[in-house]
């Protein structure tokens, strides 16, 4: 537990300060149906290529810390206490993904050790100047779900 909370306490920390534009929904308001967000956040297309950066970032999505992802295999550090994102796009939809990438606990399980990245339930003990931030914006959530669903299985 000390290890979870030190990830991500070390990713919140390294995060920018994130806020809500108009055009966003705010985390509050992000409308499940059941474990899935079937609605964009932002009204806008994830783009792919920069999904893959956040997920990478290590100041954002820190992603690889946990999970392995082949296509990313440059990059160093790859973490195997979760499952390996390869073929992510053949196990979920990508209204899953969006559910679990905004908010594993609520989408996967309650005790998932998978931070979510845009709530703004994430615990006690927040530092003072994150509370009421999230981990990445609408954008990078729509973006970092239009690269997962990229990854399926090779046939």
């Amino acid at each position: 537990m000390k290890l979870v909370v030190a990830c991500f306490a070390a990713t919140a920390a390294l995060a920018p300060i994130r806020t809500t534009s108009a055009a966003e929904i705010a985390p509050a308001d992000v409308p499940y149906d059941g474990a899935t967000i079937k609605t964009s956040l932002t009204g806008v297309p994830g783009n792919p290529e920069e999904g893959a950066k956040v997920l990478a970032n290590r100041s954002l999505g820190n992603c690889l810390a946990c999970h392995v992802v082949t296509p990313l295999a440059k990059e160093q550090f790859h973490g195997d206490v979760a499952p390996t994102l390869d073929g992510v796009a053949d196990r979920w939809s990508p209204d899953d993904l969006r559910g679990i990438v905004v908010n594993a606990k609520h989408s996967l399980n309650p005790d998932s050790v998978m931070p979510g990245f845009y709530t703004l339930e994430v615990g006690i003990n927040v530092r003072k100047d994150l509370v009421g931030k999230t981990i990445l914006t609408a954008q990078q959530v729509e973006d970092v779900v239009a690269y997962l669903v990229t990854l399926k299985d090779a046939k």
